[in-house]
């Protein structure tokens, strides 16, 4: 108890000289472990006294004699665990960087014993393998011995979690830390069973990482931010993204598809894949695996397993990675969050640009030979030559799309079709659809939103229709939002919308005309036309493709209401052309027709005048909705002139109620402004004689009338009227159609 009582006693006596003469304090402990060598606190005493100060390298020494000497002390452990968390942490303030340069001072056979010691005392397996991967990172000869262990413990720790997603704690500090020690070692030998399961580990893990949808307070900061964020090229990395137990600059993973590049360069090296074994693009990947494949059915036994797997994997991901690039531009919402919302998805959909040309008009009736010329005219002035094909370079389908609507129409194209070409070669043998079906189970592809949009718009492009809508029914699956899940500020509607017009259009190319309509004017109800008509451009003028078309194209459409409501009502156009041109009689879709051509007017002459000559041909047409959504002047002008002699005195019944046309004294038509009155507009006035001419001369006052007041409405906003058409006749539409 003396001794005991001493050694406490010197202790105390330095602490008490510590501040005022630390040399003297030095002194007295000194003297202490002396006399009592075996004391710890004696030794620990001068440890603080050392770190205290900072004086590095006789802290460093006192801590050495510590771990020899009293390796059971928990104050030691203690000591020795916030060295190792300065070693582990970026932190820069001034004693995280003197305890770092204590442990440096320390010999490295002591490092390494100390840093195993320190492993075994921790329990948490996120804090064991960081310490452990510390060790491999200093001594990699130690990779050896613990580089599998501890990457299999991380994925046993994984599977033991129940994670729900490969981008976990776990498997980014197995894929981005402990993998390339493992692979790049080359003492060990691993088999290339395990290299391959490590390789998928890593795709499966960056695919997840860079596919990953922004955290919901992210979008709920942009939302409260507004309009500040309009940019779709706004980067993911400003977006904050923290990954379950690590810390926000940990969870940041730099050029994840060019980190993935170089663990598949060493992977294949191993595993002896064939091909160049140095780093490539992954198009130049895909054409060596392409070049392999007409060599896989010739090949057996070993040979032919590695170079499936070498076609499968590298195949696989070139198609993920290529499929992303795709979506990304298409739908960017899906990865940038309100971001994005500027510029929408776009909708992948039937190329409509011949709906109007491709019916030959007879040009031997004389009394509409006026009309023609001044048709032609026109026409000529408004086409122009277009070559916004996409690529479409040797392919049976091209994709028409706005190069200035989509800057990156190239690169867009261009990853599409090496994500199909991926895709067939994948399903062009047996052996590599297989093993590529269990990817794709293990990881739960199916449940990606993303890839199901890639796969339903490749599917369209193959034209097979059936199986797309049944594609974008798993899509709708796949698109509910799960409990406590918020969307951004109209990305549902937007979505529902994409989904939509995408059945309408499937459902067109299958002839189900009713059913393409239904949908249509589903759309429709669910937009607010513009209040002013777009002026056309000279490139808006140049979408429309003049010249003949196979009638098979695709169009890259974005999902505004700009574009969405005028393609709404070209297809719907589509729908009726074939039934109202057909040889039998049918009015009501004739009288659709005409109406819907207005759109896009002056494109749709041509047609108008194919309708014009199958009135006259039958005599007589009726269309009592002619009033209330019929505005264009060329047209009014048109059917007043089949009333004359000159043009035929075709019967035509176009008035629902002549009373409500007719007398200036009751109330308005809801489709007039409430200023105006039935009577000419200003604007309108030097087409009065125009429209007039000949109507004079014994037509029917009810019909002048309706006729005049109709001139009246021509400055009225057409997407409005066309808008209402489809929302008020939406069940005489619908039934119009078999």
């Amino acid at each position: 108890m003396s001794a005991q009582k001493d050694c406490e006693f010197l202790v105390k006596r330095a602490r008490e000289l510590v501040s005022d003469d630390p040399c003297a304090a030095k002194a007295w402990l000194i003297t202490a472990r002396t006399l009592y060598p075996a004391d710890f606190n004696i030794q620990y005493e001068m440890y603080i006294i050392e770190r205290n100060a900072e004086r590095t390298a006789s802290a460093g020494r006192l801590l050495y004699d510590m771990f020899i000497n009293f390796p059971d002390q928990p104050i030691v452990w203690r000591e020795i665990s916030v060295i190792t968390a300065a070693l582990r942490s970026d932190s820069q303030d001034k004693h995280a960087q003197f305890l770092r340069g204590l442990f440096e001072t320390l010999p490295g056979r002591v490092q390494c014993e100390m840093l195993l010691k320190a492993t075994e005392q921790c329990f948490n397996t996120l804090e064991k393998a960081e310490m452990l991967l510390l060790l491999l990172k200093r001594f990699p000869e130690s990779v050896v011995q613990h580089g599998v262990n501890l990457g299999e413990t991380l994925l046993e720790a994984e599977a033991s979690e129940n994670v729900e997603t490969a981008v976990n704690c776990f498997r980014k500090l197995f894929v981005c830390d402990v993998l390339p020690l493992v692979i790049n070692n080359m003492d060990m030998r691993l088999p290339a069973s395990l290299m391959q399961k490590y390789m998928l580990k890593a795709a499966e893990f960056y695919i997840g990482y860079v596919t990953r949808g922004p955290s919901p307070d992210v979008q709920i900061q942009a939302s409260q931010d507004g309009g500040s964020l309009k940019s779709p090229s706004v980067s993911r990395g400003s977006q904050r993204y923290v990954i379950d137990g690590l810390s926000e600059k940990s969870s940041v993973v730099a050029e994840p598809w060019e980190r993935l590049l170089d663990i598949l360069a060493v992977v294949g090296a191993r595993c002896e894949w064939q091909g160049d074994k140095g780093q490539r693009s992954y198009v130049d990947m895909l054409q060596r695996v392409k070049e392999l494949c007409r060599y896989l059915p010739g090949l057996e036994g070993d040979t032919r397993f590695r170079c499936c797997s070498q076609v499968v994997i590298c195949t696989a991901l070139v198609l993920f990675r290529s499929a992303f690039l795709y979506v990304s531009a298409v739908q960017p919402a899906l990865f940038q969050g309100v971001n994005a919302l500027s510029s929408g998805p776009w909708i992948l959909v039937e190329d409509l640009s011949s709906v109007y040309n491709d019916v030959e008009v007879e040009r031997g009736a004389v009394k509409h030979a006026h009309k023609k010329r001044k048709l032609a005219d026109g026409r000529e002035r408004t086409m122009s030559s277009d070559d916004e094909e996409g690529l479409g370079k040797g392919r049976s389908r091209h994709i028409v799309v706005n190069k200035t609507e989509m800057p990156s129409w190239s690169e867009t194209l261009e990853s599409f079709r090496i994500a199909r070409e991926s895709w067939d070669l994948l399903h062009s043998h047996d052996g590599l659809e297989t093993e590529f079906k269990k990817i794709c189970a293990s990881w739960k592809t199916d449940s990606w939103l993303w890839f199901r949009i890639f796969l339903t718009d490749m599917i369209i492009y193959q034209g097979q229709y059936r199986k797309a809508l049944s594609s974008l029914l798993q899509m709708a699956a796949v698109q509910q939002p799960q409990p406590g899940q918020q969307s951004p500020t109209g990305q549902t509607s937007l979505e529902h919308h994409r989904a939509l017009i995408q059945q309408a259009s499937c459902h067109y190319a299958l002839g189900e005309y009713r059913m393409a309509c239904e949908k249509l004017l589903d759309v429709v109800s669910g937009l607010v036309p513009p209040n002013q008509e777009p002026t056309k451009t000279s490139e808006d003028q140049g979408r429309v493709k003049t010249r003949t078309r196979k009638g098979n194209d695709l169009r890259l459409l974005p999902c505004t209401t700009k574009a969405i409501l005028p393609f709404c009502l070209q297809l719907m156009l589509a729908c009726f052309k074939l039934r109202a041109f057909a040889d039998s009689r049918d009015d009501l879709s004739l009288g659709h027709v005409v109406v819907l051509l207005q759109q896009d007017w002056p494109q749709g002459e041509l047609l108008f005048l194919k309708a014009v000559d199958k009135i006259c041909q039958q005599g007589s047409f009726q269309y009592e909705n002619f009033f209330n959504y019929v505005t264009n002047i060329d047209m009014l002008e048109e059917f007043a002139y089949l009333r004359t002699p000159e043009g035929g005195r075709i019967q035509l019944e176009l008035l629902p109620n002549q009373g409500m046309l007719i007398k200036p004294l009751l109330p308005q038509s809801p489709f007039l402004p409430q200023h105006q009155s039935p009577v000419f507009i200003p604007k309108c006035q030097g087409l009065h004689h125009t429209v007039t001419r000949g109507i004079t001369k014994g037509v029917k006052e009810d019909f002048r009338l309706a006729m005049e007041r109709q001139v009246s409405r021509c400055g009225e906003n057409l997407l409005s009227v066309l808008h209402r058409f489809c929302i008020n006749e939406k069940i005489i539409i619908i039934q119009s159609l078999p």
